[in-house]
């Protein structure tokens, strides 16, 4: 969410930033939101007034009503009355038009609120310019994709042949979208976490186990309307919704707390239960368990001062290329352009995981700075050294989806009798093996 003096000072800048992001049935609101701040700060302005004149009346009958206590004049005491009477009803009219824009602010304020949430962040000066995301740019590659010369069997396929996975069973019990992981299938998924884990806290994050749920005044921080539409479950009868990723609740975490400086940047990996409806999903093998609704996720998060933020991006997504490269799975970045990001986001990219049997890249981690947009929204700040407040960054990245990464793990390492390897910084975490071999062909 962008700072009102900002749009106030730059409407062009931010028109040319919707067109950017081609939105453009947006651009009146620019417009429409300078002239309620307009009106709104002189309803602010004309309040203040009517308070001092209120005030100043209130005051002005003290003396009057001493006056009249003293007075033995009938005449005069009929006068000091009726001044006082008048300056009763004067204060009472100021009351009355006081509450009447009090209402009349109160309703343009939540109407700003409401534009200021639906106007995109300006986005950085690097990002491409484009309409969907088959206008995102491959920046690098990291590994060879390779093309074996036998055929690589679909996922689930590969799974069912380890007795690895139920979809069947589990459409019995919560419908499409949901799966059972069973055997070797099952420690590879847990495997995958506990590597991804102790990867980030090797690089100095800190680990956290998050509240799956949060309230959706936090929901409103942290995510624009369309995102929360498509991805959300919302518990009936409660201001709960189900966590789609652990930023959510990691971030509201720091609402309304002013951090201190010293503790910047905080670093913070976390682990959670996802919860997804996954509503309008396209583009993608809709099969097998590349689209569900619930999953688990290792999650990268920091809190930062604005001028670190660039570089904890570069870091965050070259993170995801150096867990991915350590399982010897061959990747590239993918740089997103202006009309893939989501409002809140300055900048964004993907890491792509190769698809041995699909010979294509395919999303496995998505990388995203979103400057002081869920900072603003949600009230987060520290302290600088001047003492002045200001509002910190934050940054998130995808450590490992399981569903998504076991693809692209079980396709790449998969061999011609059927067999998957594992690679050796996985070994330790399952039982040491170095090969998983099928129950049935």
């Amino acid at each position: 969410m962008l700072d009102i003096k900002f749009v106030r000072e730059n409407p062009d800048a931010v028109k040319e930033n919707i067109r950017k992001k081609f939105q453009d049935a947006k651009l009146p609101l620019v417009d429409e939101v300078i002239a309620l701040d307009a009106q709104y700060r002189k309803c602010l302005q004309d309040a203040e007034n009517l308070k001092a004149q209120r005030n100043k009346l209130s005051k002005a009958n003290g003396p009057l009503f001493g006056q009249l206590k003293k007075c033995t004049d009938e005449a005069r005491k009929a006068e000091l009355q009726a001044q006082i009477d008048a300056n009763n009803a004067a204060v009472k009219a100021d009351a009355d038009q006081l509450a009447a824009l009090d209402a009349e602010k109160d309703k343009m304020a939540a109407r700003i609120q409401e534009i200021m949430y639906t106007i995109p962040q300006m986005i950085d000066p690097s990002v491409p310019i484009g309409p969907d995301d088959t206008h995102n740019v491959e920046a690098q590659r990291f590994g060879e994709p390779v093309v074996p010369d036998f055929p690589i069997p679909y996922h689930t396929e590969i799974m069912e042949s380890f007795d690895g996975i139920d979809m069947d069973a589990a459409g019995r019990v919560a419908g499409n979208g949901f799966y059972y992981l069973l055997g070797n299938i099952a420690r590879l998924h847990e495997a995958v976490l506990a590597y991804a884990r102790d990867f980030m806290i090797g690089k100095g994050f800190t680990y956290v186990i998050p509240p799956f749920m949060m309230h959706g005044n936090v929901v409103q921080g942290v995510m624009s309307f369309p995102e929360m539409d498509a991805m959300m479950y919302k518990i009936e009868g409660e201001d709960l919704y189900l966590i789609g990723t652990s930023e959510h609740t990691m971030i509201g975490r720091f609402i309304d707390q002013t951090i201190d400086e010293a503790k910047l940047p905080l670093t913070l990996t976390s682990y959670s239960p996802c919860f997804r409806k996954e509503k309008g999903a396209h583009g993608i093998e809709e099969r097998g368990i590349y689209r569900i609704h619930q999953f688990e996720k290792q999650e990268m998060i920091v809190v930062c001062r604005p001028e670190e933020s660039n570089d904890w991006y570069e870091k965050l997504w070259r993170y995801s290329v150096e867990l991915f490269r350590s399982m010897e799975i061959p990747v590239r970045q993918l740089v997103c352009c202006s009309g893939d990001l989501a409002d809140l986001k300055v900048k964004s990219c993907d890491i792509e995981a190769w698809s041995p049997r699909q010979q294509k890249f395919f999303e496995v981690c998505s990388c995203s700075n979103l400057g002081d947009a869920q900072a603003r929204r949600l009230r987060i700040r520290y302290k600088d050294e001047s003492g002045k407040t200001q509002l910190a960054h934050t940054l998130n990245n995808t450590v490992v989806a399981p569903p998504r990464m076991l693809i692209a793990f079980l396709e790449n390492h998969y061999q011609a009798d059927g067999s998957v390897t594992i690679p050796e910084v996985l070994r330790p975490y399952m039982g040491g093996k170095a090969l998983l071999t099928p129950v049935k062909k």
